[in-house]
């Protein structure tokens, strides 16, 4: 894999998003982030795809760009893109960040149309679009990670979630199963001392 590869940024989005994209694209590479972007307006042929799915698979970083566009189209070419992305996921090492969804509008995680795999992923809202330093900070924090997983979950011990980052569905689950063990053995230890 090119070097330049280990450090890509992947952006992919349906065409009516495209100024978002942009404007995440422009953010990134103001501060030297490599950023692929294809901004044909989707010319197709074989060419092309192949280059997409190259794109797919030497990324460091693979970021859906999530919207009320995506949920209405059941179709499109994003989303072979996003089929591409969960399908690589599955092959990288459990705590090494690659997948990163972006919402741009109000779409909620409930009840969106994407793979598995983004569930499994913290989302970040950037509503229109329009990103924040701290987003920055976050994508070259987990470029910094893509090649080695930290352990846990992915993040540095004790490191600081960036602000404007949701939890995904599974780390309430998570945390709710942590509360319900830990409800459990308070109550059981009570039953033991009144015996």
């Amino acid at each position: 894999m090119p070097d330049n590869a280990n450090k890509a940024v992947f952006l992919s989005y349906a065409r009516e998003d495209s100024d978002a994209a942009r404007r995440i694209a422009d953010a990134l590479r103001a501060f030297g982030v490599e950023t692929w972007i294809d901004q044909s307006e989707l010319r197709g042929g074989d060419a092309w795809d192949q280059n997409i799915r190259r794109q797919i698979k030497e990324c460091a970083l693979f970021v859906p760009i999530i919207s009320a566009h995506t949920q209405a189209r059941g179709e499109g070419y994003f989303r072979l893109e996003w089929t591409l992305a969960e399908e690589r996921a599955l092959r990288i090492a459990k705590g090494v960040p690659f997948i990163v969804p972006i919402v741009v509008d109000d779409t909620t995680e409930a009840g969106a149309s994407v793979p598995d795999a983004f569930l499994r992923s913290q989302w970040t809202r950037l509503p229109k679009g329009v990103p924040s330093p701290q987003f920055v900070e976050q994508v070259e924090r987990l470029l910094g990670q893509s090649r080695t997983p930290a352990p846990g979950t992915g993040a540095a011990a004790g490191e600081p979630s960036p602000p404007r980052v949701l939890p995904s569905k599974s780390g309430w689950r998570i945390t709710l199963a942590a509360a319900v063990l830990a409800l459990g053995v308070v109550w059981w230890q009570a039953a033991r001392r009144q015996d």
